[in-house]
């Protein structure tokens, strides 16, 4: 495995220069701002050469030249083929290198775990899953143990000097979901007391993140699925049970006690009892297709072994779909008239086909309902579907290691 430090041989990996924005910064600090800057910029519009980088930064073009050799140094970024054919000097447009940095992202659900090693522009170079009734602990940890040192087994000494970290993303509170996952009595209270991110760091001896698993797949989406370059959108994770996230000016916003976009509590009317309410989640979790599943006397484990087999469950998907599409409306019109988001991305771990249909449904219940005083809202389909929240815990290190701004939802442990 590599070492602990490992993240720390990047210049660009150290120092936040925006925390504290009313206090001034040190010269190195600025530095490593400006590095991050070119990085993301790079990442967000491809190969760019040095002017094109001065030129949307503002930096001089002998600070962006100091730049990109420090980088192309330490092998985050790469020279690609000079652009010829107009006056003066070839311009050579600069890339992110892929084996420039890796990243673990581990995703623990209610229903399976799945460990992914990510290079630098997000692509997957190796993942494993494991699937069970219900997450425990010591199961997790002999998952991850296994997971990282058969991954880490697989790739050259010089790339495993390049792994920064690990990112988790996991439910929050999962010990008050026993009797939704059909654990045992008391078996899921385990979850209490169990510090997942100083227990991985420990198995790993890598720097471990944690974040809310759907906050998670938020962030995947929004620095690697976000090909329409939405800067404020509401995002929803149809999984096991509902979650979403928030990104606002083109920033993860979690809130200051992590919760923000947690739409799985929002309340909810339920039509058949005018008198109650429920939450969100109760409408539009896959655990409730799962239990209607049961009691017709079916597998429900279909759902999350063999996910392409959906369209062959018939009439109780569509059904489910509905439900799922009324609810997400509702959702939609109560986020909306908070924020003035420009989109709503809805993902889901569910095959493609699926998720269209539940945006065409949410469409269409939209046009039914009264939105007098909201503006117009896009519904856009996620990118990355049931590797979100995997994707999500490794889009941690590389965000605190990398982005401009790296507070957004990092909690290191230690």
């Amino acid at each position: 495995m590599a070492d602990k430090s490992a993240g720390q041989n990047y210049s660009v990996g150290s120092t936040n220069p925006t925390k504290g924005r009313n206090r001034g910064s040190n010269q190195a600090a600025v530095r490593v701002y400006n590095e991050r800057l070119a990085l993301s910029l790079i990442r967000q519009q491809g190969a760019l050469p040095k002017a094109e980088i001065a030129r949307q930064t503002g930096l001089s073009p002998q600070t962006i030249s100091v730049i990109l050799k420090q980088l192309e140094a330490v092998g985050l970024v790469r020279a690609e083929k000079p652009l010829r054919g107009q006056v003066g000097q070839p311009r050579v447009p600069f890339s992110l290198n892929p084996d420039g940095a890796l990243f673990f992202g581990l995703k623990v659900g209610r229903r399976s775990s799945d460990l992914v090693l990510m290079d630098f522009l997000g692509n997957i170079k190796q993942s494993i899953q494991e699937t069970y009734p219900y997450p425990l602990p010591k199961n997790i940890k002999d998952f991850v143990r296994y997971g990282v040192t058969s991954m880490t087994a697989t790739i050259d000494e010089a790339l495993r000097s390049r792994i920064v970290g690990l990112g988790v993303g996991y439910p929050y509170e999962l010990w008050n979901w026993g009797e939704e996952v059909g654990a045992p009595d008391g078996v899921m209270d385990q979850w209490r007391s169990f510090d997942i991110g100083a227990e991985i760091e420990d198995i790993v001896s890598l720097p471990t993140f944690t974040c809310n698993d759907a906050t998670g797949a938020c962030a995947a989406e929004m620095v690697f699925g976000n090909r329409n370059g939405y800067q404020n959108f509401l995002y929803f994770f149809v999984g096991t049970f509902i979650g979403g996230g928030v990104v606002l000016g083109g920033d993860l916003f979690v809130g200051p006690q992590g919760n923000a976009g947690a739409i799985g509590t929002m309340p909810m009317r339920v039509a058949a009892a005018e008198d109650e309410n429920q939450q969100l989640l109760a409408s539009a979790s896959i655990y409730t297709l799962e239990q209607r599943l049961a009691d017709q006397g079916r597998d429900p484990s279909v759902i999350w072994r063999a996910p392409e087999s959906w369209t062959a469950l018939g009439e109780i998907v569509d059904l489910w779909i509905d439900e799922v599409s009324a609810a997400i409306a509702y959702a939609i019109v109560s986020g909306i008239s908070i924020i003035d988001f420009e989109a709503i991305v809805i993902d889901g771990a569910f095959p493609p086909e699926i998720r269209r249909r539940i945006i065409d449904g949410s469409l269409a219940a939209l046009e039914k309902m009264d939105r007098q005083g909201v503006s117009p809202v896009v519904l856009a389909e996620g990118r990355l579907g049931g590797n979100a929240r995997a994707i999500g815990g490794a889009c941690l290190p590389l965000l605190a290691n990398f982005a401009p701004d790296n507070q957004v939802l990092l909690k290191a442990t230690g």
